[in-house]
C-alpha cells in the first residue's frame, strides 16, 4: 500500500541518507532508494531530489549517474536549515504491532525528540524491534518534511525510567485517575509525556510515579482513551499549548 501523501504537496522525493551533507558532496544510492528513485518514479539523470542527513537540514541533490542498481547524486544547495524542534519526549508502554508503528510514525509527524518504549507490568508487548521502530521514524520524517529524525531508546522498565531521569525535565504523568488540567501544567521547557499500557498503570506503579521528583500528574479528559490515542493526544496539546504551535 503507498504511503499517504504528506500535506501540504512537494513535489520533489525526499529522502534520507546516511551520507553527510554538504554543497559539492556526492551520494551514491543503491538497493531501495536507487530502485524508489529509478524504477518507481522513472527518474534519470539531471533529475532532482531533496535529501537530508538528520544533522545538516535540507539539500537539493541532482542525479548525476544512473545504473542498474545504483544511483549517484550531486548535491547543489541548502534548501532548509536544520529545524528548531521542542525539547519533547515520549515515553510509552508499547501495545501490539500495528498499533505502535502507528504511534511512531504519528509522533514523528507531530515533532517529537525521542521515543522511549516502557515496560511496566501490565504491559503485553514486550519485545520492541527498534530497526523497524527507526526505520518507520524515518519513512515518517521523509513525509513530513523534518529534518531530523526522532530518536528510539531501548526499551527500559518503568522502574529504571524513573531513577534515571533528569529531575529537570518535567515529567507529565498522564494518569487515567485524574491530575492537573493540561492547560495548567503544559509549559516551555525540557519534558517528558509519560502515558500507559492497554489497562493502565497499577497502583503501585502509579504511587512510586506520582512520588518520583519533577512529576506533574496530568488528565487527558474524561473519556477513556486507547493507549496509543492516549500518548498522541498528550503531545498535541502538548505542542499546542508548550510547543511550537503556538
Amino acid at each position: 500500500m503507498p504511503a499517504t501523501p504528506a500535506w501540504p504537496c512537494r513535489s520533489l522525493p525526499r529522502l534520507f541518507v546516511r551520507t553527510a551533507l554538504g554543497e559539492g558532496a556526492t551520494v551514491e544510492l543503491d538497493g531501495p532508494h536507487a530502485n524508489y528513485l529509478g524504477n518507481v518514479l522513472r527518474l534519470r539523470e539531471g533529475g532532482e531530489v531533496l535529501l537530508f542527513d538528520g544533522a545538516s537540514g535540507e539539500w537539493l541533490a541532482r542525479i548525476a549517474e544512473v545504473g542498474k542498481k545504483r544511483m549517484s547524486l550531486s548535491v547543489e544547495r541548502r534548501t532548509r536549515p536544520v529545524e528548531a524542534v521542542p525539547d519533547l519526549w515520549l515515553a510509552f508502554a508499547p501495545v501490539k504491532r500495528s498499533q505502535v508503528d502507528w504511534l511512531v510514525e504519528k509522533a514523528t509527524e507531530l515533532g517529537v525528540a525521542r521515543l522511549l518504549p516502557v515496560i511496566t507490568r501490565r504491559t503485553v508487548v514486550e519485545r520492541v524491534k527498534g530497526e523497524r521502530l527507526a526505520s518507520i521514524a524515518v519513512e515518517a520524517a521523509e513525509q513530513c518534511g523534518r529534518t531530523l529524525v526522532p530518536e528510539i531508546a531501548e526499551p527500559v522498565g518503568l522502574d529504571a525510567l524513573l531513577s534515571a531521569r533528569d529531575p529537570g525535565r518535567t515529567l507529565y504523568f498522564a494518569d487515567e485517575t485524574g491530575g492537573e488540567s493540561l492547560g495548567t501544567a503544559f509549559a516551555p521547557g525540557p519534558a517528558l509525556i509519560l502515558t500507559g499500557p492497554e489497562g493502565g498503570f497499577t497502583p503501585e506503579e502509579r504511587a512510586a510515579i506520582r512520588a518520583a521528583p519533577g512529576v506533574r500528574p496530568v488528565s487527558l479528559g474524561p473519556r477513556i482513551l486507547r493507549a496509543e490515542t492516549a500518548a498522541l493526544a498528550g503531545v498535541a496539546a502538548w505542542m499546542a499549548l508548550a510547543g511550537d504551535w503556538r
